[in-house]
């Protein structure tokens, strides 16, 4: 996987200098996710709905991570953060940064094309510019924590303008409590450091990224809990909320018929017989208000479902 991540960056890495870019065009990003066929944001990333990010809170990671195994999706979960916030969850559209360690020549290169782009400020700010609400700035800085602190309490307070959410690092960040003090912000990172930035280059902005064990690519949905961290393709996001709604539907009738002691735990914990998904679904009738999603949503989807 890492040769592969690397390969595939140089490739990207060549193209944008060819280009003279420091972004993938939108055209380049929507050839880039063609899987996707709903709406699109202006820099071509997929712009998946606000009303699934929301319900996407309430997904459990391990739900994620099982629904997109299963979908073939084996590499989307990276675990081990040090959390801002551990008790808020964040999701959203991710807004992808690729950092290098630093080479004069290529970085020079990069910050002509950002000169050339009109881009204003020190590299490390650029993929601030253009998040949009519901954007999580994702970053692959290599692990770099001492001298590798992308963003303190000023940047911070800048994604939070823009973005309304926070920030996701595979790096480190500076001035925490400041950072603590930004109401709503929140961050994934490896560490923390009174460092700032030194002998490391932005190398793309919107291109695909390594994250740990997970590979992201611009306009994923992201799911961020204290547990970890769930890159979601877009094009999966609707089947990951509504798979995921289900088992907790699911969960919350078997549980109840445990405590009642209507069934046995082996009568539940199995494929589930006639009678029970009857009585699943007068209890879903009964219980309205534990529905997650519409109830014609729910019954389209329970017609493919095998239970």
């Amino acid at each position: 996987m890492k040769k592969c991540c690397f390969i595939l960056l140089q490739f990207l890495l060549c193209t944008l200098l060819q280009a003279q870019q420091t972004t993938l065009t939108p055209e380049q990003i929507k050839a880039l996710t063609p899987d996707w066929k709903g709406e699109r944001s202006a820099d071509g990333r997929p712009h998946v709905s606000d009303k699934l990010l929301t319900r996407l809170k309430a997904v459990r990671l391990e739900e994620a991570w099982g629904i997109l195994r299963n979908k073939g999706y084996m590499n989307q979960f990276e675990g081990d953060w040090m959390v801002l916030h551990p008790d808020s969850a964040m999701t959203g559209r991710a807004v992808t940064a690729q950092y290098l360690p630093m080479r004069p020549d290529v970085d020079k290169l990069i910050k002509e094309k950002g000169k050339a782009e009109s881009r204003i400020g020190a590299p490390n700010s650029w993929p601030i510019d253009v998040l949009q609400h519901g954007d999580i700035y994702i970053a692959d800085s290599y692990g770099k924590v001492v001298d590798g602190t992308l963003i303190g309490d000023n940047l911070g307070n800048a994604i939070y303008a823009r973005s309304a959410r926070g920030v996701i690092f595979y790096g480190a960040v500076r001035d925490r409590e400041g950072l603590e003090e930004i109401n709503g912000f929140n961050a994934w990172i490896k560490g923390y450091d009174p460092s700032y930035i030194q002998q490391m280059m932005l190398g793309g902005i919107n291109v695909p990224i390594r994250i740990g064990r997970a590979t992201v690519l611009p306009g994923d949905a992201v799911l961020a809990k204290k547990g970890g961290v769930v890159f979601i393709p877009a094009q999966l996001l609707e089947d990951v909320v509504l798979n995921a709604e289900f088992i907790a539907l699911r969960d919350a009738f078997g549980h109840q018929r445990l405590r009642e002691g209507k069934y046995t735990p082996g009568q539940i914990d199995t494929q589930w017989t006639d009678e029970i998904k009857k009585d699943f679904l007068k209890w879903l009738d009964a219980n309205p208000d534990k529905l997650p999603m519409s109830r014609q949503e729910l019954d389209v989807f329970m017609k493919d479902r095998t239970w």
